[in-house]
């Protein structure tokens, strides 16, 4: 068996929200919202369409083209989701 270096390996207990829901712009998202506490209390929001994930806080959502790059949308369908997950995201805690 080979040697590994592991820099961190850790078990904890999450919560995950599924979300399917159709914008105005009828774009269709298919999302999973898990909930732990690393990443300073954001997100990890998962496209389940793409496989695209990212680590998500409310500062992440101020970024201009943050969403259009991280899961290729286009510019309204990125203003749909955005105004979708700052229902979700909240502020960010810092725990550490």
């Amino acid at each position: 068996m080979p040697e590994y270096d592991f820099m961190s390996d850790t078990t904890e207990q999450t919560t995950t929200r599924f979300v399917t829901f159709i914008t105005p712009g009828m774009k269709r998202f298919d999302l999973a919202v898990t909930t732990t506490n690393r990443f300073y209390g954001k997100k990890l929001v998962t496209d389940l369409q793409s496989g695209k994930t990212a680590i998500i806080g409310a500062d992440d959502l101020e970024e201009e083209g943050y969403l259009e790059h991280t899961f290729q949308l286009s510019e309204e369908e990125a203003a749909e989701l955005g105004q979708f997950l700052y229902l979700v995201v909240g502020t960010v805690n810092f725990t550490d």
